[in-house]
């Protein structure tokens, strides 16, 4: 009896090799393969704010005097600097595996401004201040970028614009006088920036960009007195910023 049942079992441990070899067969012939990672695309419109602090080094000239209120200069430069804000939107595409070409549009508010106090031919402090402010700007520019996965190191330029305006404080024995002038100017920038995707919507940034808005010609007027003050101011600042975007 005991014969028949170790025949039965080495029949069956017989039977059970060729099964065996040919799922160890199967499972060296077809390995399972991993599933490969999305790579992130900068490919898509992407809408963003930003705040930053900028300035530069404008040159007044041709301030003249007329009746002793408004003290001569030829040219006079100052500091300007203060704070922005403000928004902007874009697109990217992406091709050539890691070639991101794109434009974008911003515009801020700004707080940059500066002041000088002209000086008469004693070398003492006149009666005249002024300075130049920027209450706003934008730029339109195009972005070349190369991607490295998540991060987008890139360089921009384009046109800028922006409205300078030119303000003038007048003390004399009738009072203080103030006045203004205005004017909205074109020109151009240039930059380079780096963007960080941190989820597949969101993004952070950091861009430099030089702004120049060439020169704009003022008048200001004291009203008590009639005299006219006039000449030019370049606007041409730096600036640094941070932004955030939402990528559709």
């Amino acid at each position: 009896m005991h014969r028949h049942i170790l025949s039965l079992i080495s029949v069956a441990a017989l039977a059970a090799l060729p099964v065996a070899a040919g799922a160890a067969d199967l499972a060296m012939k077809y390995p399972v393969k991993a599933v490969p990672t999305k790579v992130f695309s900068w490919t898509g419109f992407y809408i963003g704010g930003n705040v930053g602090y900028g300035g530069g080094e404008p040159t007044a000239t041709g301030v003249t005097s007329n009746g002793g209120v408004f003290t001569s200069y030829d040219q006079a430069s100052l500091t300007s600097s203060g704070f922005f804000a403000g928004g902007q939107v874009g697109y990217n595409y992406q091709f050539a595996n890691n070639v991101v070409l794109g434009v974008e549009t911003d515009l801020q508010w700004s707080g940059i401004k500066g002041e000088l106090a002209t000086l008469d031919s004693s070398g003492t402090v006149g009666n005249f201040t002024a300075g130049p402010s920027l209450t706003y700007f934008g730029t339109v520019r195009a972005r070349l970028g190369y991607a490295i996965d998540r991060f987008l190191p890139y360089v921009t330029g384009g046109a800028a614009y922006g409205r300078s305006v030119f303000e003038a404080t007048v003390t004399n024995p009738a009072g203080i006088v103030n006045a203004s002038s205005a004017a909205t100017t074109w020109g151009w920038t240039v930059g380079a920036g780096g963007e960080f995707a941190v989820t597949n919507n969101w993004t952070v940034k950091a861009e430099y960009l030089y702004v120049d808005l060439g020169n704009y010609n003022y008048a200001v007027l004291d009203t008590v007195n009639g005299t006219i003050g006039a000449g030019s101011v370049d606007s041409k600042i730096q600036t640094f910023k941070a932004g955030v975007n939402y990528k559709f």
